[in-house]
Order: structure tokens, then sequence, then C-alpha cells
């Protein structure tokens, strides 16, 4: 790789396009976009295809998403007349998952929350990143102050010391829907009803005036935890390796 840790400050001062362009450059073709299809996703979407049109999109579809999401899919499809490489869990291990502890465990605990995040969002997650060299995230630092410290660019210990690229790492949410409005992207119609960041139907709540943009996620669990599911931040697995280990010998 001709990318090395010491030279990814250097980034800081590049804006969205460029440091996307020079990714693109780099690493195309084992480089992917991970598409949440919120609205920092579809921002990246817009911008990577006006460089790259032929660049690698892919997304997490947990089996939970909200029917909007599907629907913004399809239409982001055919409006970029793009294909989209969908990652979905383990059958069997949703099915161990579910079996042992019921569809909805991951409103009876926060272990039970964080295993469900494992099994439908990071397992899947690490297979669309085999055979890359790095990937694109829509993380920013305004989203919450465990991501205050996002570089733009950084290496991913977490899979295997490949780069990851935050390209808007340093936008705030009005920038991000300035630029929706400005280039007539499309996005989640849950937007429009209140939503300020949007994940599984059933984990995800529209937050009201004043809210944290995330503070609609697992929002019964602890007031001031940690809403994150494991993509972009490493969980205490300790917390749900027997559970895990429990799913890895009955899904052999």
């Amino acid at each position: 790789m001709s990318v090395v840790a010491q030279e990814l400050p250097s980034f800081e001062e590049q804006t969205a396009e460029d440091v996307l362009g020079w990714a693109l450059g780099e690493f195309h073709p084992r480089i992917g976009i991970s598409a949440s299809f919120q609205a920092e996703s579809m921002v990246i979407i817009d911008l990577a295809t006006k460089i790259r049109p032929d660049v690698r999109i892919f997304t997490l579809d947990t089996g939970r998403l909200p029917q909007e999401t599907h629907e913004l899919i399809d239409q982001v499809r055919h409006r970029y007349d793009i294909k989209i490489d969908v990652h979905v869990p383990d059958t069997a291990r949703v099915q161990a998952m579910v079996r042992q502890h019921g569809m909805n465990l991951f409103t009876r605990h926060q272990t039970l929350r964080m295993l469900c995040c494992h099994i439908r969002k990071v397992e899947p997650l690490r297979r669309a990143l085999e055979g890359l060299d790095a990937w694109v995230a829509g993380l920013r630092r305004e989203h919450a102050a465990n991501r205050a410290g996002t570089p733009k660019v950084m290496i991913d210990n977490e899979h295997g010391g490949i780069v990851k690229i935050n390209p808007l790492a340093d936008w705030t949410r009005d920038q991000v829907w300035d630029y929706i409005r400005t280039n007539k992207v499309p996005y989640n119609a849950l937007y429009d009803r209140g939503y300020t960041s949007i994940g599984c139907e059933p984990c995800t709540r529209a937050t009201a005036p004043g809210e944290d943009e995330r503070a609609g996620r697992w929002w019964w669990e602890e007031s001031g935890g940690l809403k994150e599911c494991g993509l972009h931040e490493q969980m205490p697995h300790e917390r749900f390796d027997q559970e895990l280990e429990w799913i890895d010998e009955t899904t052999k």
C-alpha cells in the first residue's frame, strides 16, 4: 500500500471533493463506498459518481431496515445508473440468535443489542471489506462527542489496516443539507418526519428539537451511553463473547 500513517494528517486541509478524488484515484478498483443511505451517504455517492461513475458502492441490509430506506436504494440505482452490492447477515446466525433471545432482544439489555448489531452489521461489513484496500464512510465530527476526533483519512486497524476515508468529517449538518438541496440529491423520506439519524426500523425514532442527532438511536438505553453499533467504534465484545461462542457452535 502506498499510503502510510505518517502521511495521513496532510489530508485534514483538503476538501471533501479533493479527498474523494485522491482516494478513488489511489485505490480504484480496490475501494468501496459504504452506504447507509443517510444524508451523508447521499452526498458522498453524488460526489463520488461525478468523479468515478463506476465506483463500487455497497450497503448492509440488516433485515430490519425501514421501507423508506429500501425505496431510496431503488431510487439511487436508477438516478445514478449504478449497481449496489447488498451484504446481508448470515441467515443461520440470525436464526440462532433469534431462537435463543427472541426477535426484539435488543430492547431487553444493551449487551443483547450489541450482539444483534454484531450479527446483523459488523459481520456483514467484514465480508464487504474483504479484498479492499480502502473504504469510504459518512462519519462527521458533529455527530456525537465520541466522533469529534474523526480524521478525514485513517488507518483502520479494526479491519486489517486498510485505509478508511471520512471525507465529510469536518462538515456540519447544515452543509450536508445545503449540498443535498442545491444539487437536488435524493434523500430518505424519514428526514421529513423528524428523523436526524436513520438505522434499523425498530431501533430508530424521530428526535425533538435540540436533541443530539443520534438521540433517536436505541433511545431506551441509559442516557449518555455510547450510541454506536460497532461499525465505526469497537464495542466491548467480552460482554457478549459467550453468546457469540454459542452461536458459533450452533451454526457449525
